[in-house]
């Protein structure tokens, strides 16, 4: 008899069923790492960033207030007072505090206006559990102009907001913040837009695949859909006049983004692109250009000083 020694050979099918279960196994498990990886950088991105801010600094007069926000929180910030009625609210962006916007209080209060410059939720010594892109910063933001009305008597007020800050003037439960004039700087027209830029520069093009494992985690973490976030979709509501400004070389809010949040703005309406600004301080790209064009058109808003 013949014997047969050779080994039992695998029926192709079997073969690739093993196969497809591997490969299944290793895509799961990239996928749950991918995933877990995102989440991280995602807590970073929405943790609050609490912290001490200082004294306030003399050389204008400024004193430490707080007030109460619409969300119920305490708000921090510091009040520089002016010569005439009209007050001018500074709103910082992500990772800053009352003190990002210093360069603007000074030629501010040097015009006669008072000056607010606070720690929105979740910023310097502002409590809060996250930041909100701008959602629940808005609840600041409407808090603040109110504070400036009644507690101290502006009869006019200006908003001027960074990136986050000037989000937070346009979105929320109640809508654009109820200012008379509104600078909005640097301010991304949608979330997804607005991490997409971000994830691309740190991870580089090829990234897009990305991207939705950073947007789903905007409601379990914050309670908020994207929909919520969508500068765009909102300052068509604004009813004061607008100045919006970028940097021409912003790679987070990019010039073109900028150009479409300009376009869905009503009228009365402003536009400027700095020269070779970053997404940074525009103020320190081109101070003095910055200081004519900002004066030129809160006073236009809010009338000549003698009126305010």
């Amino acid at each position: 008899m013949l014997r047969n020694d050779a080994p039992f050979a695998t029926h192709p099918r079997a073969s690739w069923r093993s196969a497809l279960q591997w490969l299944a196994a290793l895509l799961l498990t990239a996928l749950i790492a991918v995933g877990s990886a995102a989440w991280w950088l995602g807590g970073q991105q929405f943790a609050p960033n609490l912290h001490p801010v200082g004294a306030p600094p003399v050389e204008l007069g400024a004193r430490a207030v707080s007030f109460t926000s619409l969300s119920g929180r305490p708000v921090s910030g510091w009040l520089i007072p002016g010569t005439g009625a009209a007050a001018v609210l500074l709103l910082h962006g992500s990772g800053g505090d009352r003190r990002s916007l210093m360069g603007r209080a000074r030629f501010l209060h040097e015009a006669g206006y008072t000056v607010l410059s606070i720690d929105l939720q979740g910023s310097g010594e502002s409590p809060g559990t996250h930041e909100t892109l701008g959602f629940l910063e808005s609840l600041d933001a409407q808090a603040a102009v109110t504070y400036l009305r009644t507690a101290l008597g502006a009869r006019r007020v200006g908003l001027i907001g960074f990136s986050l800050g000037g989000a937070a003037a346009l979105l929320g439960p109640q809508g654009p913040v109820a200012a008379d004039a509104l600078v909005l700087e640097a301010v991304y027209p949608t979330i997804e837009e607005a991490l997409a830029n971000r994830i691309r520069l740190r991870l580089g093009p090829w990234s897009g695949w990305l991207y939705p494992f950073f947007t789903w985690q905007i409601r379990p973490r914050l309670g908020l859909a994207p929909a919520d976030l969508r500068p765009i979709e909102r300052i068509g509501a604004v009813t004061v006049p607008v100045f919006v400004i970028g940097g021409r070389a912003d790679r987070h809010t990019t010039p073109a983004e900028t150009r479409r949040l300009y376009a869905a703005a009503p009228e009365p309406k402003r536009l400027w692109l700095v020269p070779g600004a970053v997404h940074g301080d525009l103020y320190a790209a081109a101070p003095l250009e910055y200081q004519r064009r900002v004066l030129a058109f809160l006073a236009a808003a809010l009338g000549p000083r003698d009126q305010q």
